[in-house]
């Protein structure tokens, strides 16, 4: 059973982020929010994450943060769209291994690219290791049964336990944090797992109710579902899978992979806002100065 909000960020000494962030009642009362999508030829998942309503009646600044898909197969065009933007910071969130198969980002010129690796905790190397083999018998073994969403839950819980990726959360939301660095981007590589737990964290950190913060996360479905339908008719025409369904499980979002997660923050720390103070390192200044820079006074 996922735990509630007030449940996650209730602990001693937390009243002033409390202050800043949404109960259960505002969650219910929320408006609706449109998502203001950047269309690209090359990335399906781009998006400002400007906009949202605040339980206190303020709204997400846009132009500031943005969240993406990877960017190394943008066409000219798209560049001249990103560049568009303004961007003063590209955060990549993708391990080497997936730099090496899908290439670098294909930038503008003017934001500074930064590496900055979240562990996908084998995730990548698996799907190409399972759909390499053409053995519907052995993809079946690694994927069918439940073990695809399995994976995915266990990943979700290392963006909490494991030391290095909350160290990459915590600078990316620093980097938010701080006017010097322009607007920011950041992704991975289908820009819904470590690209989604960042912005669902980013946009709770701003005060956005529950509803509108995990509608975001679950939105890459809609942004991601025809190209991804492709890739699975891709991989049966090619003759590398029989039941190219089996990778559904990898290429979604889905509640129970963000509770995953949520519940590994009562395991690990006993509320969000020790998960944040201590495990992310993120100081109550800090926070304040992310809310300060992205969402202006009413």
């Amino acid at each position: 059973m996922p735990l509630s909000r007030r449940a996650l960020l209730t602990t001693t000494g937390a009243a002033a982020l409390l202050s800043a962030l949404p109960t259960e009642a505002s969650a219910r009362t929320s408006s609706t929010t449109a998502i203001r999508q950047i269309p690209l030829q090359g990335a399906v998942n781009v998006r400002d994450l400007g906009g949202y309503a605040t339980y206190d009646g303020r709204r997400v600044r846009h132009g500031l943060a943005y969240r993406s898909d990877h960017l190394a197969k943008l066409t000219d065009a798209d560049l001249t769209t990103l560049a568009g933007l303004g961007l003063g910071t590209v955060v990549d969130l993708r391990i080497p291994l997936e730099v090496g198969y899908d290439g670098a980002d294909r930038l503008p010129a003017g934001p500074v690219p930064v590496a900055r690796p979240i562990t996908d905790h084998g995730l990548f190397g698996q799907l190409m290791a399972a759909i390499g083999s053409r053995d519907p018998v052995r993809q079946e073994e690694m994927l069918g049964g439940g073990r695809a969403a399995a994976f995915m839950c266990e990943v979700y819980r290392t963006f909490v336990t494991d030391s290095a990726n909350r160290d990459a959360l915590a600078a990316t939301l620093r980097d938010l944090a701080d006017p010097r660095r322009g607007p920011l981007l950041l992704h991975c590589t289908s820009g819904k797992d470590r690209t989604g737990w960042t912005s669902w964290l980013l946009l709770t950190l701003l005060g956005v109710p529950e509803s509108s913060a995990r509608a975001d996360y679950l939105a890459s479905n809609t942004f991601r579902a025809a190209y991804d339908a492709r890739v699975r008719e891709g991989l049966k025409q090619g003759g590398l899978m029989q039941n190219p369904d089996l990778i559904v499980p990898l290429q979604e979002v889905r509640a129970e992979y963000l509770d995953t997660a949520l519940d590994q923050v009562r395991t690990s720390y006993g509320s969000l806002f020790r998960y944040v103070s201590v495990g992310l390192g993120l100081e109550l200044r800090e926070l304040a100065a992310l809310r300060e820079r992205l969402v202006p006074e009413a």
